[in-house]
């Protein structure tokens, strides 16, 4: 006999039972099991998410606190100070001398300014945070992407900026980022931002993202880039090896901060 489909309400009470139990469900395994299109299933965790219990992601949904990155830069810089710097002293080890760095805006990418090493380096940036801390270091090479600076990211990120990103290819870029997660990738809270990281990761030769642990697992609205086309991912000195496992799995290069 078959499976008559649930009713709506039945179907939403499902999906927050599964989403308590595992952390997240996908589109296509809920479809299958209740006997309902795959669309459906995305309007009702559009439904869900809308109302706040749970964050949709690409193919499914996850039951995630907000992104500890929301809030204003300044706002941003104020928290876990102490972590962004030890993690900031291992990305740093990352910049070859001679190399070109792109540094987008971000709490965590303004502590990589500050511990950049005394070599000569190119440094690109579109925060002009950043570009305040670096004016005083005679080794940098600095050079400022332009616009309309969004004072809520810190940043510019708009239509100049997009059009200055097609005369770079730096050899590395710190993403900022608001979550990262397995699922999720490297996501944010901002449209144009992830559309303008989104184009930075694919002029540039390698990415990093620094990770405090409030970030790992968290997942913001949008999406940057899956974890598979990340090249380096700095986390905490902390970080349990599962979890540092499973990220190295999923093709990113982990390095940890030193205790």
């Amino acid at each position: 006999m078959k499976t008559e489909p649930l009713l709506l309400p039945e179907r939403h009470a499902l999906i927050l039972k599964q989403l308590a139990d595992d952390g997240r469900v996908l589109a296509a395994t809920l479809a299958r099991e209740l006997n309902v299109t795959e669309d459906t299933i995305r309007r009702d965790l559009r439904d869900l998410a809308a109302a706040g219990l749970c964050q949709k992601v690409y193919g499914g949904a996850v039951r995630m606190p907000a992104s500890p990155e929301a809030g204003t830069l300044a706002q941003r810089m104020t928290r876990g100070q102490d972590d962004k710097s030890r993690l900031a002293a291992a990305a740093a080890r990352l910049v070859a001398p001679g190399s070109t760095v792109f540094l987008d805006a971000g709490s965590s990418n303004l502590a990589i300014a500050e511990a950049l090493p005394t070599a000569p380096v190119t440094v690109l940036t579109n925060a002009p945070s950043i570009a305040a801390r670096l004016l005083d270091k005679p080794h940098v090479d600095l050079i400022m992407i332009g616009g309309r600076i969004k004072q809520s990211l810190g940043g510019s990120v708009g239509a100049t900026a997009m059009r200055e990103l097609e005369l770079i290819h730096p050899d590395l870029y710190f993403v900022g980022a608001c979550g990262v997660d397995l699922q999720a990738g490297i996501t944010t809270v901002d449209y144009e931002e992830a559309e303008f990281k989104r184009r930075l990761a694919a002029h540039s030769k390698a990415t990093a993202v620094v990770a405090t642990a409030s970030k790992i697992g968290a997942v913001a609205t949008y999406r940057v880039l899956p974890i598979s086309q990340l090249t380096h991912l700095i986390v905490e000195a902390a970080t349990g090896e599962d979890v540092a496992q499973a990220y190295a799995a999923a093709g990113t290069r982990l390095l940890r901060a030193d205790a």
